[in-house]
């Protein structure tokens, strides 16, 4: 599912397998847990990396297991959507730097969490991110539009990632700055986050500070993300 490493005050959370990385309650619960530990481990300067092995860095939600529960209510898409919004909390409220290591796809769900980091660094030969919702006619909830716009920038990239679901190679999530940087093969993404990670160390910031501004930076985010997945369930 996942595994966490800590590497003096860096800690890496990587997704293992090289399966699809698909957010369901068990891998959900896992990051979970490893972002609480992150928490109660954490220095005064600390920083996070999350990246993931194989192909993709995550498809997104598990909808195969979402849909095999009740059409009319299903409860498991809302399941899922809580458990990834306290996801979402969890990186906002960390009292660390975090950054997400993009070493392959990440598309819907799994583009929400790698933006829910305050940096982004992804593979150059391999990967897009995507948000695949209007191509697969599913509405996203307010709360996850809320990540994109607190995230995207300037407006025409707003439209192209939400409106015609782009698939955004590196190259292309640098120019619209959603991704701080491109690089060539998996292992060379790792690095860059760690170089990133050291970099940021070095400045020996008080993480609470770290983590008191960035809840004042999304403080709108933060109440949009108390909104349910009722009425998102009830289309699927």
């Amino acid at each position: 599912m996942c595994s966490l490493e800590k590497r003096g005050n860096l800690f890496i959370l990587t997704l293992t397998g090289s399966d699809e990385h698909r957010l369901n309650p068990t891998l959900l619960d896992a990051i979970k847990s490893a972002l609480h530990r992150v928490r109660s481990e954490a220095t005064a300067s600390s920083a996070l990396i999350t990246t993931a092995h194989g192909k993709f860095f995550s498809n997104g939600l598990d909808l195969d297991w979402a849909k095999s529960g009740d059409p009319e209510i299903n409860p498991r898409i809302q399941l899922m959507g809580f458990k990834l919004r306290s996801i979402v909390k969890d990186l906002i409220s960390l009292p660390l730097p975090t950054i997400a290591a993009v070493t392959g796809h990440a598309s819907a769900a799994g583009m929400i969490f790698v933006v829910s980091h305050d940096y982004v660094v992804m593979r150059r030969d391999r990967g897009f991110l995507y948000m695949s919702e209007l191509d697969v006619d599913l509405p996203i909830p307010p709360w996850a539009t809320a990540v994109i716009r607190a995230k995207v920038g300037p407006a025409a990239a707003l439209r192209d990632v939400l409106l015609r679901s782009e698939k955004l190679t590196a190259a292309e999530a640098a120019k619209l700055g959603i991704v701080e940087s491109a690089h060539d093969g998996a292992e060379e993404t790792v690095r860059a986050a760690v170089r990133l990670g050291e970099e940021l160390l070095r400045r020996k910031w008080d993480g609470h500070v770290y983590g008191q501004i960035r809840m004042e930076m999304f403080s709108d985010l933060l109440r949009a993300l108390d909104f349910s997945e009722n009425h998102v369930a009830s289309r699927l």
